[in-house]
């Protein structure tokens, strides 16, 4: 089994083989979901001091923050690999 690693910015690596969910943290849900992660030890903080535009959630339940944005770290992730075609009605053909 491989590990897929994406570069979330500033020389750190994220498992996303593990990573369940990507949100901006501007909501009040969210931040209250940081101070607790903060609280019980399982906040990681990638950002290196900028601004956090990217919360991440591990089925761990470790919260992440990411100074790139959801859809930058998303970009990253499919880079490498082949966009799925659907045409019509031959979604069967390989």
């Amino acid at each position: 089994m491989s590990i897929e690693l994406v570069h979330v910015g500033f020389g750190n690596m994220l498992a996303m083989s593990r990573v369940i969910a990507m949100a901006s943290p501007n909501s009040a849900p969210t931040k209250r979901t940081i101070q607790e992660g903060r609280n019980k030890g399982l906040l990681i903080d990638m950002t290196s001091g900028r601004r956090t535009k990217a919360v991440i959630f591990t089925d761990s339940g470790h919260v992440i923050l990411a100074a790139l944005a959801p859809e930058t770290i998303a970009g990253r992730l499919q880079v490498g690999r082949i966009p799925l075609k659907v045409h019509g009605d031959d979604r069967d053909e390989p």
